[in-house]
């Protein structure tokens, strides 16, 4: 939508218009029927949703253990005592977790890197958790870590990259195999294919 475009509109409607196209995924005219919808709803409805957004932003923090989002410290998965505390599964982003979690055949923990290494991009070892992971590696009795980064170039370098970190100290090494394209993301993987890749695992 065009500066001009904009200018058809009373200026609370094109300010809303505009945040909206700021989320991902959102182009001009997706952004227009939301804010349409907005201005149609009743204002209680529109107050609820004002709420829930704040509401999110102030207490949604990152797990101090896993770097998940999560509303306490540590996280429901890192308090649970009926998960494997033996295995870590890494992956780039809290979307994976719960990508993970639907398949309900997971049960050890999680540690989620928010990113992943792409030199492209400025992105290093020192941009992500890997320090974190580390620390965790030699505080905890850590026997298996799975690779669950995505299958792409900037996947599977930090992959290695952390293979090549953590097998030295004799741990279990693992990637998540067949079933994911490469390619693809994680976060839109469903819950067969991702047991498929779970269980096809191989250490590297």
């Amino acid at each position: 939508m065009t500066y001009f475009d904009l200018h058809q509109y009373a200026e609370p409607m094109a300010r809303l218009i505009e945040e909206f196209r700021k989320l991902p995924g959102i182009g001009p005219k997706t952004a227009q029927r939301l804010a349409f919808h907005i201005l149609s709803i009743p204002e209680n409805k529109a107050k609820r949703l004002a709420q829930a957004i704040i509401n999110a932003k102030q207490k949604i923090v990152y797990c101090s253990v896993c770097g998940n989002l999560t509303d306490t410290d540590p996280c429901k998965i890192c308090s649970a005592a009926n998960r494997d505390r033996s295995i870590i599964c890494i992956v780039e982003d809290p979307r994976d977790v719960f990508a993970m979690e639907k398949t309900r055949e997971y049960k050890g923990l999680y540690h989620i890197l928010h990113g992943a290494i792409s030199p492209m991009e400025g992105i290093g070892p020192d941009d992500i958790r890997i320090k974190e992971l580390l620390e965790r590696i030699r505080k905890e009795k850590i026997k298996e870590i799975i690779l669950a980064t995505n299958p792409n170039i900037e996947g599977e370098a930090t992959a290695m990259y952390i293979a090549r970190l953590t097998k030295p100290l004799g741990i279990k090494v693992t990637r998540i195999a067949h079933g994911i394209p490469v390619g693809g993301d994680l976060e839109y993987t469903d819950e067969v294919t991702l047991t498929k890749a779970l269980e096809g695992r191989k250490e590297i």
